[in-house]
């Protein structure tokens, strides 16, 4: 079941490959996403000292989230992968000049996990051909309603 779903990097990015990943999170920030506090919309992910991290994931604390913890919303978070998937994208991020992209925020068994997609950056032009791609699908779909 998704939380949140990150639709700027399916119009910035030609995803190639996508991974689940395990997030390491707070206590607040898991109850903050659950009330759907969460934004990934302006976050990134890097790879630092053989792991990756998620960077600009803001979780908005509950108002009533706790009174012993100063939350901080945009922390660096850690994800978590196999070492082999890690050394798979350390290659592809470093040599081929690929992105690593959080695509969306959703549950697994109850655990929240984010997904995070290989990525190729578009050029503009090809982000007008997939707007225009994605126009002449909808206006094919209201042809097709039009003559039943």
């Amino acid at each position: 079941m998704s939380i949140i779903d990150n639709r700027k990097a399916l119009h910035d990015y030609f995803i190639e490959d996508r991974y689940e990943a395990g997030l390491v999170l707070e206590g607040w920030e898991v109850k903050a996403i659950r009330a759907g506090r969460a934004n990934i919309k302006e976050a990134y992910v890097i790879l630092r000292d053989g792991e990756i991290f998620i960077f600009g994931m803001h979780i908005t604390p509950l108002p009533a989230a706790s009174t012993h913890v100063s939350p901080d919303p945009t922390r660096t978070r850690k994800l978590l992968l196999h070492q082999a998937e890690i050394a798979r994208l350390i290659g592809k991020v470093e040599r081929a000049g690929y992105a690593l992209v959080p695509l969306d925020l959703h549950y697994v068994k109850g655990r929240v996990k984010v997904a995070v997609g290989l990525a190729k950056g578009k050029k503009q032009y090809d982000k007008r051909e997939s707007e225009k791609e994605r126009d002449w699908e909808r206006e094919k779909a209201r042809l097709v309603r039009a003559r039943r």
